[in-house]
């Protein structure tokens, strides 16, 4: 589990690709940090090979620690709805199975919340209903280190990275952003 700093939060979202989720928060002012991950499941210390068999129960995760004193839980949210279709159950695009499942996981009844009133309210940007899996945070096991900060490391030599996760970033606002040292 990722250190959290005293005055920080934390909190684990699943939107498809573990990759493409860390490349956004990656970028956002005030995350700490975005480690890709698994949870959700029973599985004890799965593997990525286990969790492509999509019979492990786990979902691709980044756990986000940050700081709410530069970005609260409320913005995290917002550019959660924003970075992927929370109203396809089991899937992102091309990537298809439970794994990818949209989910939040919230480590408080404070969190829980907060994400409750945000799936409301971003319900209404939407024409279908939101599919999100809202579950109180179970053990997060960090991916294998060949999965951290993967578009950073493969942006340009990877097929995915430029045919999917680049034009996330881009259609977000976020190709030019860079996070300021924290």
């Amino acid at each position: 589990m990722p250190n959290v700093p005293e005055g920080h939060e934390q909190i684990s979202l699943g939107g498809g690709c573990f990759w493409c989720v860390e490349a956004v928060y990656n970028r956002l002012d005030g995350v700490k940090s975005a480690v890709s991950g698994y949870t959700g499941g029973p599985l004890k210390n799965p593997t990525y090979a286990d969790i492509c068999t999509g019979t492990s129960g786990h979902a691709e995760v980044v756990h986000l620690v940050y700081d709410p004193e530069k970005i609260n839980t409320e913005t995290i949210l917002d550019w959660f709805w924003k970075a992927h279709d929370p109203t396809t159950l089991n899937r992102q695009g091309n990537d298809v199975g439970t794994q990818y499942r949209s989910a939040i996981y919230y480590y408080s009844d404070e969190q829980k919340s907060l994400v409750d009133a945000s799936l409301k309210k971003a319900q209404k940007d939407f024409k279908t209903p939101i599919v999100t899996e809202v579950a109180k945070a179970s053990t997060f096991y960090p991916a294998e280190i060949y999965h951290q900060d993967y578009y950073c490391i493969n942006g340009n030599k990877n097929g995915y990275c430029r045919a999917v996760i680049a034009p996330k970033i881009k259609k977000l606002g976020l190709e030019n952003k860079e996070k300021s040292a924290e």
